[in-house]
């Protein structure tokens, strides 16, 4: 993807100063979609966690995704409240539910006509979008209609 879908000035995402979340950060820059997966009891857990919510075993492994899913809400930002967003308004965001992992739920822009019609249960699938920063590379998961 050459062109991004959202201004450049918004704030720099980065893994959690404890550092449980940079295989998720890492499989980003290559294109890759990971989640956990508890060891103990195959529960899946989104998001980034360092123990199992469901039985309390330490260290989740991280599990490959295929970057597909199911729109589950959506809303289009017509009036940001993050002042470098409003020229970029309106802008879909959409809260996509991932059926082959437990049905955990991650939040991302929708890509494509801003005024497009979607609706609960649409299919879509996942793109990646690459960034640097001051030096810094980081890549982003946007969504777009399968």
């Amino acid at each position: 993807m050459t062109e991004h879908y959202l201004p450049d000035l918004l704030p720099v995402p980065h893994p959690m100063d404890a550092g449980y979340d940079l295989p998720h950060f890492e499989g980003l820059k290559q294109e890759r979609l990971v989640i956990q997966r508890c060891k103990s009891c195959q529960t899946w857990i989104w998001g980034p966690e360092h123990v199992c919510y469901e039985c309390l075993a330490w260290d989740p492994a991280w599990v490959e995704v295929e970057a597909r899913g199911l729109v589950f809400a959506w809303t289009r930002v017509w009036s940001p409240g993050f002042g470098p967003l409003r020229p970029a308004a309106p802008y879909m965001a959409v809260l996509v539910e991932l059926p082959h992992a437990g049905n955990v739920r991650m939040i991302g822009n929708l890509l494509g006509e801003r005024m497009q019609r979607v609706q609960i249960g649409d299919p879509v699938v996942g793109r990646f979008e690459h960034h640097e920063a001051n030096g810094y590379r980081y890549s982003l998961l946007h969504w777009a209609r399968a």
